[in-house]
């Protein structure tokens, strides 16, 4: 008896090493999860998270998520792709939040033909002239233009002024393409000035601007900095309208400004749980988020991170392998895949077409009003 246990034993060791384990797929991400860009990168991760418990097979193999902090830093950002790419061997890489961390990890991706979508780096420079680099949101120019347009038709702006962090990609872009759309339209630039990431007092600035009556005020600031103006303006005085763009839609936001954010516009990616035009993607996902999240409000970068997610295994079963190169040809020929944010198709360029969402900041709370299209 004893020696046909051991047999027994004996062969069904035999036979699980003679069964491969399920093969993996591994995707990397990159995002600030410690930093400036924290809160932001936090959000976005738990989409992606949420999207890989939905999603967490494809073609038979399992999902593995390498997640790498880019600590809000673009040497940190070179480095963290670097390490999914050499280390982690992984197939494709999402992220991230913040446009030049976006730059400086694309360039390590590119050399290594290894494809990447970002989730919410807007500026167009992530993906010109790359092979490798695709995304889910859509890119400043058109996020610019759709701002002006807003600031013209709905707020009747006339003149306009703006306040830029000039050591940060994203807002020099984004101000430039703000500035040039509302020229187009007929509006006035009356002040142009300038800022450092990090600074804390605006006043010098503000009481230039205001010195210039403007209609409003274009800041394409992230939160942080943006809840410290609109203090500041309020307690100046200002009359203008503040306007921001996406790096603003922010819950800290409110809290940082208090009631001085009251009345404050920005423009978001074209999802939101008030949204009342909702297609049934977003339904899903906003349903499948507050089971997974009860105490916490769905919000639009998560929704960026579940997407982008959503468009890597899209790409592996359409190209059919989860190799980098398969990846790589079947995001360039993306084409109407439905997501919270509508149905993307990707040009040339490798960026996604959609409107230009616009939030208020009305009795305290954040109100989406609807959506813009450039003109």
């Amino acid at each position: 008896m004893k020696l046909m246990k051991t047999l027994a034993s004996a062969a069904l060791a035999v036979f699980m090493l003679a069964v491969p384990a399920q093969a993996q797929v591994k995707i990397g991400v990159f995002l600030p999860l410690t930093g400036q860009n924290a809160f932001g990168g936090q959000l976005e991760l738990d989409g992606v998270n949420l999207a890989a418990k939905e999603l967490p097979e494809v073609l038979g193999q399992k999902v593995e998520l390498v997640v790498v902090d880019n600590k809000s830093d673009q040497v940190e950002a070179a480095n963290a792709v670097t390490r999914l790419i050499n280390r982690d061997k992984v197939v494709a890489i999402i992220g991230t939040y913040g446009s030049s961390l976006a730059m400086a990890g694309g360039k390590v991706a590119e050399a290594a033909k290894v494809p990447v979508v970002g989730t919410s780096c807007t500026n167009p420079l992530v993906t010109q002239g790359m092979t490798y680099y695709f995304r889910a949101c859509f890119i400043d120019p058109y996020q610019g233009a759709g701002a002006a347009t807003y600031a013209v038709k709905n707020l009747n702006a006339k003149k306009a002024a703006l306040l830029v962090d000039v050591a940060n990609d994203y807002a020099v872009g984004l101000s430039a393409f703000f500035k040039r759309s509302f020229i187009k339209l007929g509006g006035e630039i009356v002040a142009d000035l300038k800022y450092q990431s990090g600074d804390q007092d605006f006043t010098a600035q503000l009481t230039e601007i205001i010195s210039k009556k403007p209609d409003v005020v274009f800041i394409p600031a992230y939160f942080a900095e943006g809840g410290i103006i609109m203090k500041q303006a309020k307690e100046l005085g200002a009359k203008f309208r503040l306007m921001g763009g996406d790096a603003m839609d922010n819950p800290e936001t409110i809290t940082i400004a208090g009631d001085a954010a009251e009345g404050f516009v920005h423009t978001t990616f074209p999802y939101d749980p008030g949204m009342t035009n909702m297609n049934e993607q977003a339904k899903a996902f906003t349903e499948a988020w507050t089971k997974a999240f009860p105490d916490k409000d769905p919000n639009v970068n998560a929704a960026l991170g579940y997407t982008s997610y959503v468009m890597i295994i899209d790409a592996i079963k359409r190209g059919n392998a989860a190799t980098s190169a398969a990846i790589t040809k079947a995001l360039a020929d993306t084409k109407d895949l439905a997501t919270p944010l509508g149905h993307l198709t990707l040009d040339e360029d490798h960026n996604p077409a959609m409107p230009v969402g616009i939030i208020e900041i009305k009795g305290g709370k954040r109100v989406y009003v609807g959506e813009v299209q450039p003109d």
